[in-house]
């Protein structure tokens, strides 16, 4: 509960708008009005920061939403790791000091086929140690239509240049061929990496090397070969009747020396940067500096390890992954989630609006697969004729506004409501949130 001064502080603000309200010809509130948005003021300040929010946006693993959803078997050990000592880092067996890489390199080595594996923060740190370490001072190679832009404005040439190594393009932004790497190469080579095209696409008259061929050239000029493949996915997604995507096993059994992934998209873990590879490579890696500084905590290393035996065990992952559960969802059941939820967003929004349930696209999201959709279905909110103004804007602003935000997405004039991401577990929830609009 708050104390008397944040108390007053809200009721200082609403007064003080007020009187400049009122100054400017508007009416006198009541006293109970007052109190209760001085009470509404308090109650926003004292909320946690970190919010739990209805992801309706349509995107499944949304980078602003928090991307991946963790299984209940990784809540449950990062529970676990929260309340007590671990062995972090202690060999429980020799009672010694440990490796705290040594929790997940045998599962990672089971799933990939790699020699050794090693895990920082996210996936960009992934990259950045992995240059630093295999070809700082030196030049790495990558062909120009690998120049990838992620979230936030980070560039892979901005990346090389933090881990000091010198850019070497080659090929264009369409085509780029084996000849190209091969007379790039020369005393100061250092790398060639290749980058996954995990949040945009080059269609039409394109040409790209695979990796075999690559890590050939490489190792015949004496480097490694690199591989950042960004959304990560560790089984053949289609499987579930989705897209295809390239897997850290198949990159390795090319002959790729060191393959980065992310923790948190495809793979439904937790944020993490997996780098797998050769012994060698991952050696030099680990035996880096900045690796210290970019290390994991026992949280996420808990998360991981849970997932990480879920995969292993092979048993059940569209039910055990909720990020999985959620890409794999048929748009029959999404439609069934709508004509439940429909009359609940009628009785709340009364009869301003009219309420639709159509097909429409959901998006996998956070640099994974950006061509490719997933039929879904929405309520699509629309004002009557009538209507006009920013109706729709201020509507999605109430729902923002309600104690669970929902977070949805304007088109063609209309609020829509993608209905993947609610899961049956929670539409009671739904539902009892949306009552504060009806008694607003």
């Amino acid at each position: 509960m708050r104390g008397p001064l944040p108390v007053k502080r809200a009721l200082q603000e609403v007064l003080a708008e007020h009187r400049a309200a009122i100054r400017d010809g508007a009416a006198v509130p009541a006293t109970d009005a007052l109190i209760a948005q001085a009470r509404q003021r308090v109650a926003r300040t004292d909320a946690a920061r970190l919010r739990v929010v209805f992801n309706l946006s349509g995107t499944v693993i949304h980078t602003n939403l928090g991307r991946a959803l963790l299984a209940e078997e990784a809540i449950e050990a990062v529970g676990a790791a929260m309340r007590s000592f671990t062995a972090l880092e202690y060999d429980v067996d020799s009672g010694g000091r440990g490796d705290r890489d040594n929790i997940v390199e045998d599962l990672l080595r089971e799933l990939t086929g790699a020699e050794a594996a090693t895990i920082v923060n996210n996936n960009a740190a992934a990259v950045l140690l992995s240059l630093k370490a295999l070809a700082s001072r030196k030049e790495a190679i990558i062909s120009r239509g690998e120049l990838i832009e992620i979230g936030g404005a980070f560039r892979m040439p901005d990346i090389m240049k933090a881990a000091g190594c010198k850019l070497v393009e080659v090929g264009t932004t369409n085509r780029t061929h084996a000849l190209d790497y091969e007379q790039a190469c020369g005393l100061k080579t250092g790398l060639i990496i290749k980058a996954h095209w995990s949040n945009y696409a080059i269609t039409g008259y394109t040409a790209t090397v695979d990796d075999a061929t690559l890590a050939q050239i490489a190792h015949a000029h004496g480097v490694p070969y690199m591989v950042d493949l960004g959304a990560g996915a560790l089984i053949d997604l289609t499987r579930y009747g989705l897209p295809k995507e390239p897997l850290p096993q198949q990159s390795l059994a090319a002959g790729a020396d060191v393959v980065t992934f992310s923790g948190d998209k495809l793979l439904g873990g937790p944020q993490a940067g997996l780098i797998v590879g050769r012994r060698d490579a991952i050696a030099r890696i680990k035996k880096d500096p900045l690796k210290r500084a970019l290390r994991v905590s026992k949280l996420t290393i808990a998360a991981l390890e849970a997932t990480l035996r879920i995969y292993a065990s092979g048993h059940r992952l569209d039910e055990r992954l909720p990020t999985l559960a959620l890409l794999a969802r048929r748009p029959a059941d999404v439609r069934l989630a709508c004509e439940r939820i429909a009359t609940a967003i009628e009785k709340a929004l009364a009869e301003a609006f009219i309420v639709t349930i159509e097909h429409c696209a959901s998006q996998i999201g956070s640099g994974s697969m950006p061509v490719e959709r997933l039929p879904s279905a929405a309520l699509v909110i629309r004002p009557h004729r009538k209507a006009s103004g920013r109706i729709i804007e201020q509507l999605q602003d109430r729902l923002r506004e309600l104690p669970i935000p929902v977070i949805g997405r304007i088109g063609d004039g209309a609020l829509w409501l993608d209905l993947r991401c609610l899961r049956p577990c929670d539409e009671a929830a739904f539902v009892a949130n949306l009552n504060v609009l009806v008694t607003a």
